[in-house]
């Protein structure tokens, strides 16, 4: 995801908007009780004219934010500031501590990532011996069904006959899971990778990051934000803030998609019975939509190349090699530097 491709939320949509409903309905009830109890009196005080001129200036003034542009965006500016510190009260909306967190689930996310690769590994290990070993008992059933045809042993033939037949279909089908393991297995590691790139940029992104919010801070105010909101110009901290915002959105987007193919994969991986070779035709199903869905946010063009892979006879697969740890290079450029241009 670019910077121009992100939409903000509006401020209803974030926590400090719910705040803001609730107090807003708070004050419009607590002022309609108010305007009820006092009417009375407030009708009485009408008729001294003194009293009558400061409520008509206070009914003006009123109307006054209501219809002056630049006063209305003061009026609201100050009102999203102080749900905004209310809520910060108990909700983390800081755009750092928020990258900051998605940091430690990138963290741990990588570790159980790793550990269901190893045991995918173990797994597709098992699988192949249970085909090799029923090839070996096809070929040894054919060798024995042709013995019993040539000293004319005819149950005989039929019976190792059968049982060849039987096994060559239970291998069709556990070759066919062995693929769907070796998807399985291409796009974890993929991922698993990539991650680790996308923590590095994260981790890099606080850490510069964090600084320069700091030294806006220090040179920020409340009555220069609000200059800028009356003036029509863009406020730095604004600014600032909405593309550490992007930036969370999109690490937020990319950790979902890991620990929602992560659930598949492992629910995937526990449908399977090597011991009796039989596996749930619904973690296959699960698999075969994620491969029809559409570009993955952390593989990109690269789920198209993996899957061609995996079908491809002649791209082989070593479950053995390691994982590769992905250094990053010294010209790298983070993905997310574009964000604050």
């Amino acid at each position: 995801m670019e910077f121009k491709d992100y939409k903000p939320k509006s401020f209803w949509q974030r926590p400090e908007g719910v705040t803001g409903a609730i107090f807003g309905g708070a004050l419009l009830l607590g002022g309609g009780f108010l305007l009820y109890t006092f009417l009375p009196i407030l009708i009485g005080l009408a008729a001294n004219t003194f009293y009558l001129l400061i409520m008509v200036l206070a009914i003006a003034a009123l109307l006054y934010m209501v219809f002056d542009p630049k006063m209305r965006n003061l009026v609201w500016y100050g009102y999203k500031s102080v749900m905004r510190w209310i809520t910060g009260l108990f909700v983390q909306i800081d755009p750092i501590g928020i990258l900051k967190s998605y940091v430690d689930d990138l963290k741990d996310n990588l570790r159980k990532m790793n550990r269901q690769i190893g045991s995918l590994r173990g797994q597709m290990h098992k699988l192949k011996e249970v085909i090799v070993n029923n090839q070996r008992q096809i070929q040894s059933n054919l060798n024995l069904a042709s013995k019993a045809k040539e000293t004319n042993k005819k149950a005989q033939m039929i019976l190792k006959s059968r049982k060849a037949g039987r096994l060559k279909e239970s291998n069709l089908r556990l070759e066919d899971l062995y693929k769907k393991m070796e998807v399985l297995y291409r796009v974890l590691t993929k991922m698993y990778e990539n991650s680790e790139i996308l923590l590095e940029d994260v981790k890099d992104q606080v850490m510069v990051k964090e600084q320069e919010r700091k030294a806006i801070l220090a040179s920020h105010s409340a009555m220069k934000s609000a200059r800028n909101i009356i003036s029509g110009n863009a406020d730095k901290k604004y600014m600032f803030d909405m593309a550490l915002e992007a930036i969370a959105e999109d690490v937020s987007q990319k950790v979902g998609e890991m620990e929602r193919f992560m659930d598949m994969s492992s629910n995937f991986m526990d449908s399977v019975d090597l011991q009796n070779g039989v596996f749930e035709e619904e973690g296959l199903k699960m698999l075969e939509k994620w491969e029809k869905e559409g570009v993955s946010l952390i593989l990109g063009d690269e789920k198209t190349h993996l899957l061609e892979q995996a079908n491809d006879e002649a791209e082989e697969l070593d479950i053995n090699q390691p994982i590769k740890t992905r250094v990053k290079e010294p010209n790298h450029k983070n993905q997310y530097d574009s964000f604050f241009d």
